[in-house]
């Protein structure tokens, strides 16, 4: 039974090459226990969820980085999210009709987008077509236009469990072309079963035990949705009062489900003008970040 819910760095102490490991048991139970969709869907967010984590591990920042992919095929939309205090949650839109097979079979045509919005810097997004076998091959490219560091990735999941497995080369050494391929093609003996099943520690050993590798304490992982009342008015004032009495006079009520966690919102009609009273009583000269 491998370790639940963490993630772990590991460092090739004589190699410039570092790692980053990933289980998700219950995070991931409970994020698709919200999306309704054939089971061939559902894995494909299991590994979307493995693959943010890792991703957003590569880097400093404080806030969220957002994993989309989008196309015009059987498997609309898939969202992964993955905060830099380890919360993920996630969504998936398909139609009912979705059988296993590449990605661009499941998505068509379409794209896969990477966001990070961080409280200390503008957001930033990159963008490449959604290509591949594989989402771990779609990002594999992703990296290749926008880092030009060497990175792979393995992603897995089943009804139990999601794992992903990332190397990638230092940035700050000069690093030797056979290092990279001899660790490379030792990770690329990894089977589904051995990242299902295995603890970090075990999996590192079993795949490279004649090199120094160092390993770091694990970071645990949850599921946690950011939604709230308070973010769902913010959205509604947005609106504007116009679409707002529209719908309030067509329904009497608005209504607002989280689609990542199921979560249920309403507003009567003193709700929303309490809200939209909100925006006048802000001083003019006010300041207000969201």
């Amino acid at each position: 039974m491998p370790q639940q819910d963490v993630l772990h760095r590991f460092l090739f102490e004589e190699v410039g090459v570092r790692g980053l490991w990933v289980s998700l048991a219950s995070s991931w139970q409970t994020a698709k226990q919200y999306q309704h969709c054939p089971d061939a869907v559902q894995l494909q967010l299991g590994q979307a969820l493995s693959a943010v984590v890792l991703l957003s591990a590569t880097i400093k920042f404080n806030g969220s980085m957002i994993l989309q992919a989008q196309g015009d095929g059987p498997l609309k939309t898939l969202v992964a999210q993955a905060t830099h205090d380890r919360k993920i949650r996630g969504l998936i839109r398909s139609s009912d009709a979705v059988t296993p097979g590449s990605l661009q079979e499941m998505f068509g045509e379409g794209r896969l987008v990477l966001t990070v919005d961080s409280e200390n810097a503008h957001p930033y997004q990159g963008i490449v077509p959604l290509q591949g076998g594989n989402l771990a091959e779609a990002l594999e490219a992703y990296f290749a236009q926008s880092e030009q560091l060497n990175t792979r990735l393995w992603l897995f999941a089943n009804e139990i469990h999601a794992a992903g497995l990332l190397l990638q080369e230092l940035p700050t050494q000069s690093n030797d072309t056979a290092d990279w391929e001899r660790i490379e093609l030792l990770a690329s003996t990894v089977t589904e079963q051995e990242m299902l099943e295995l603890d970090c520690e075990e999996l590192l050993y079993r795949l490279f035990n004649e090199e120094k590798v160092r390993l770091f304490d694990a970071e645990p992982i949850e599921f946690d949705c950011a939604c709230s009342r308070q973010k769902i008015e913010s959205a509604l004032r947005m609106i504007g009062r116009e679409e707002l009495e529209s719908v309030l006079l067509e329904r009497g009520h608005i209504e607002v489900n989280c689609e990542f966690c199921n979560k249920h919102y309403r507003f009567d009609r003193i709700d929303v003008e309490q809200l939209l009273l909100w925006d006048k009583n802000i001083p003019a000269d006010s300041h207000t970040k969201h």
